[in-house]
């Protein structure tokens, strides 16, 4: 009779679930109808078409012209975003099934809704990365914001994939901490699918791991990376060499991607010197942070892995505020502390910093974006996570890389030290 009843539970819960995604599904149709956009998803579902319907490359100025002529209604201009596919070719596992669908607007849809689950789980990935087990109003909370602060929002409307690779580094991370490394290694390729956001937290990882003879996570990285690049070379052979050329193309017709370029539009003279001097910063106190956790258990590992997703904004490697999604399991882990620190308190705090995250950055993003084809976003953009999350991250550091007892300890010998 149990066994029954669980089945018609589970029955139900599936019936349930199929319901929802595709009401959801019409809603985000329906969105996708009345409001043009996805270009992030548009650009990638093109190329895919071309390759697989027409066996045209998506690197190839064919598709680039194809794409900008739904964007634009012509060619782009001089200065417009090309809008050019620069994906490692063996992206296409990803947008493949999407592309066997002819119509875009359904597509978007589709994608929409993957996207959304996609923000959700990253959360709920984010949170068992911790120890934290938010109360049931709580979760609704950090639920609703993940969907609704602007590097969500954003990367959803848009269709940004990097949505999904952050729940692949979300996913890494959970894996590594459960000791199940051939899928940290699995997972950790995936994320290459976009390179740029993922170097620096890779070479992380697989640096930590050498140190920790975790050499499983090692192997399935380079297994798995090794057969994505065989499929996709036997495809197109030199897919290599084309995704480079777009690659080296791509920061001449895209906005500011790096601190340096993004204080260039306010400070032509003197900006690019700062960014630079940032990039180098940050750039040093990653590898001093990166040695230092080396020999560390999973709480130090945590906390440098998700410093290492804040700052690779500023690292100097072309990136978006589009992408600082990424940015969520940093987000998170600062909850996390509270909670263990705070108890009585930390609700309070959470839902503060909250609603202070969104709000402010909907604030800065609406009173300087400019009008194109779409929203664009201000360079301004690149600075307040990141420097928020920085200021964070060392404020809790001493919490976050140190159980609490053994903190508290350490913390009391110091103190005796000092006196003595």
């Amino acid at each position: 009779m149990k066994i029954q009843n669980k089945a018609i539970y589970w029955v139900g819960a599936v019936l349930l679930s199929i319901v929802f995604l595709v009401l959801l599904t019409i809603a985000n149709y329906q969105y996708a109808r009345n409001n043009p956009g996805g270009t992030d998803f548009l650009v990638h579902w093109v190329g895919t078409r071309a390759y697989f319907t027409e066996g045209i490359s998506p690197y190839s100025d064919q598709v680039a012209v194809q794409i900008q002529n739904m964007v634009y209604g012509r060619t782009a201009l001089p200065g417009e975003h090309e809008l050019r596919v620069a994906y490692p070719f063996y992206s296409v596992i990803l947008f493949f099934p999407l592309a066997l669908i002819q119509d875009f607007t359904v597509a978007r849809a589709v994608w929409m809704t993957i996207l959304e689950i996609g923000l959700i789980a990253l959360t709920l990935v984010s949170i068992q990365l911790t120890t934290w087990r938010p109360k049931n109003w709580m979760m609704i909370l950090l639920l609703v914001f993940s969907l609704l602060w602007y590097h969500g929002l954003r990367s959803l409307i848009n269709g940004n994939v990097v949505i999904l690779i952050a729940l692949g580094v979300a996913g890494a991370f959970y894996a590594i901490k459960n000791k199940y490394d051939e899928m940290a290694g699995v997972l950790l390729a995936l994320t290459t699918i976009k390179p740029q956001v993922v170097l620096l937290v890779v070479l992380y990882v697989l640096i930590w791991a050498i140190f920790q003879r975790r050499y499983r996570i090692i192997a399935w990285f380079f297994i798995t990376m090794t057969l994505m690049v065989a499929c996709a070379t036997l495809l197109i052979p030199d897919w290599i060499m084309q995704n480079l050329r777009e690659v080296m193309r791509y920061p001449g017709y895209n906005p500011p991607g790096t601190p340096a370029s993004a204080l260039a539009t306010w400070f032509p003279a003197l900006g690019p010197r700062i960014g630079t001097f940032i990039s180098l910063a940050v750039i040093v106190i990653m590898i001093v942070e990166w040695w230092l956790a080396r020999h560390q258990e999973y709480r130090h590992f945590l906390w440098t892995g998700c410093l290492t997703l804040a700052l690779s904004a500023w690292s100097g490697i072309q990136t978006d505020p589009g992408n600082f999604i990424m940015m969520m399991p940093a987000v998170i882990l600062f909850f996390a502390i509270l909670a263990e620190r705070w108890p009585a308190i930390s609700n309070v705090i959470t839902a503060s910093v909250i609603g202070g995250l969104l709000v402010l950055i909907w604030v800065i993003f609406i009173a300087t974006l400019e009008k194109s084809y779409q929203p664009i976003q201000s360079p301004v953009l690149f600075f307040p996570l990141p420097l928020i999350l920085l200021i964070i991250l060392y404020w809790i550091r001493g919490w976050a890389i140190l159980p609490p007892k053994l903190y508290f300890d350490t913390f009391l010998k110091d103190e005796t030290l000092s006196r003595l």
